[in-house]
């Protein structure tokens, strides 16, 4: 995936929603904040983008992101012609630490406008910490992979990730544990 194709996937997502903002929930969210040439292959192997909807509260959150998935999702033409997909997310996507919302990427220019040039649609994507928090709570081997090569990279730090996932909801504490027992365990 290239920042380009993002880009591209927030503009279309907004079209379909009718919205002019978009949050960036999956891995491709890194792309709001490190570039393609800095990340590791393992950073940007994904060809899906998960977009969670803005909305008054998570059933408008969950249709919208319906008509994104239909419109954009796995096999549709948009992915045959795009060579990528867009899946829509609601609230209860991805398990995020506190604060995600104040660290937000802006990801905005001229490749998120729609085609007359106005308006300019807005991805805000999931900072690298928080992402990584998001995605070790997910607790699959690929979201690992995902950690581990930024890790590697030093695109992102292990003491911030900790931090940030001494932060998750209470009720979300065993994937917190298991997510930790890994991070520590890699050293």
């Amino acid at each position: 995936m290239r920042r380009d194709q993002l880009e591209h996937a927030i503009r279309a997502a907004c079209q379909i929603i009718d919205r002019n903002d978009v949050i960036v929930v999956g891995s491709q969210a890194i792309l709001g904040s490190v570039s393609e040439s800095e990340l590791p292959a393992a950073a940007t192997m994904s060809m899906e983008i998960d977009i969670l909807p803005i909305a008054k509260d998570n059933d408008e959150t969950a249709l919208l992101a319906d008509l994104i998935e239909g419109a954009a999702g796995e096999f549709s033409p948009f992915q045959q012609l795009h060579g990528f997909s867009i899946d829509g997310g609601d609230l209860s996507t991805a398990i995020l630490p506190e604060g995600w919302r104040g660290r937000l990427v802006k990801v905005q220019n001229l490749n998120t406008a729609a085609p007359s040039g106005t308006p300019v649609f807005t991805g805000w994507c999931l900072e690298k910490h928080d992402l990584c928090v998001a995605k070790l709570c997910a607790l699959r081997e690929k979201d690992r992979n995902f950690v581990n090569a930024l890790l590697e990279a030093h695109l992102v730090g292990a003491d911030t990730i900790e931090e940030r996932l001494n932060t998750v909801q209470q009720a979300h504490k065993g994937n917190v544990t298991r997510a930790k027992n890994w991070l520590f365990s890699r050293a």
